[in-house]
């Protein structure tokens, strides 16, 4: 079966609502039960095959690509990870974070975004976050403050971890940055 992906004046309500961006049509051969199965993921989340096809591709080239590149990123099950960090207290958490979690995070920055800014970080750490099954929403203020807020789930030593890694990254780049933990979420704002 072959699929036209590429768009033209048609847009779905979800591109309409977003930024417009440049698009280009392309057609590919792809076999047909991969074909329904999209289909039928597209319909369960209500948006066009075109928009699905779109978040995959996207979700592959910032991050997919990298991650089959062996860079050193292991997927670990929700309940495994929750209990490890659980299981460490407070220092154990905040000395992990500053002694490998900071330098493993700017060495895959620099890996996969080619530099380390306060914008290339975030480009980074935003879809790791949303590849960690988080929720990430985001909100500009009029002052230039950028506002993000991450929804895990994944307890307050997660939080914490992220918070720290973060943070010190920043700091190293002598770039403001608050950020506020719950159990369960990381709000980050950053003043551009």
């Amino acid at each position: 079966m072959e699929i036209d992906i590429g768009t033209s004046n048609r847009q779905s309500p979800e591109a309409r609502i977003s930024v417009r961006r440049k698009t280009t049509t392309i057609t590919f051969r792809i076999e047909s039960d991969i074909i329904q199965r999209l289909k039928n993921k597209a319909e369960q989340d209500e948006i066009t095959l075109n928009t699905l096809v779109n978040h995959i591709l996207k979700r592959y080239i910032e991050w997919g690509m990298y991650a089959e590149d062996r860079i050193g990123i292991v997927s670990l099950a929700r309940p495994v990870a929750v209990e490890l960090f659980n299981k460490m207290d407070k220092e154990e958490v905040v000395r992990l974070a500053t002694e490998v979690g900071k330098g493993a995070a700017i060495d895959l920055t620099l890996f996969m975004k080619g530099n380390l800014s306060p914008s290339s970080f975030i480009d980074w750490f935003l879809p790791r976050m949303k590849n960690s099954s988080a929720s990430v929403a985001s909100k500009s203020n009029s002052d230039g403050v950028q506002s993000y807020v991450i929804k895990h789930d994944m307890g307050e030593n997660w939080s914490l971890y992220h918070k720290t890694v973060v943070e010190s990254i920043f700091n190293e780049m002598q770039k403001p940055i608050h950020i506020e933990t719950t159990e369960s979420t990381l709000t980050l704002e950053i003043t551009y």
